[in-house]
C-alpha cells in the first residue's frame, strides 16, 4: 500500500495560505493487515530498538482511521505546488455548503526516489460534513 500522511497546523493559515512548513504537524501512515496487533508491534519495537538508534520508534502506533465523507482530487506535480489545488478543493467545499473537518490527508502514489517532482502523483483528500 502507498505511504499516506495527515497534515495540519494549529493555525490553519500557516498550512493553507502562508504554507509555513515550520508550523506544520504530521502523521505518516501505512496500511497494515488486521492480524498485526499490539503484541506484534511491541515485538517489532523491541527487535528494531535492539539494532540501534531509532528516534521515532516510540511514536509508532496502530490506529484505525475513519474519515467519513471526503472531497479528493489527484494532484500531479511537486508537493510545493499543492497549495493552489487545495485552495480549489476548499472553495468547492464552501460552494457545495460543506464544512471542512478532520486533517488534510495525502496518499502518495509515486516513489519520490524515482519520479521527477513535476511527475509526482498525490491524492489530496479533505474530510467534510454538511452544514
Amino acid at each position: 500500500m502507498p505511504l499516506e500522511g495527515l497534515w495540519w497546523a494549529e493555525d490553519m493559515g500557516a498550512f493553507t495560505v502562508r504554507r509555513d512548513k515550520s508550523q506544520w504537524l504530521w502523521t505518516m501512515m501505512t496500511m497494515v493487515p488486521d492480524w498485526i496487533d499490539a503484541s506484534l508491534l511491541d515485538l517489532a519495537r523491541q527487535q528494531i530498538g535492539a539494532s540501534g538508534a531509532s528516534p521515532l520508534l516510540d511514536q509508532v502506533r496502530l490506529e484505525r482511521l475513519e474519515e467519513g465523507t471526503c472531497l479528493q482530487t489527484l494532484h500531479v506535480g511537486s508537493f510545493d505546488d499543492e497549495g493552489g489545488v487545495m485552495g480549489q478543493l476548499h472553495a468547492h467545499a464552501a460552494d457545495a455548503g460543506l464544512r471542512l473537518t478532520g486533517r488534510h490527508h495525502e496518499i502518495y502514489l509515486s516513489d519520490i526516489r524515482r519520479s521527477a517532482p513535476d511527475k509526482l502523483r498525490t491524492i489530496l483528500r479533505q474530510p467534510v460534513t454538511g452544514t
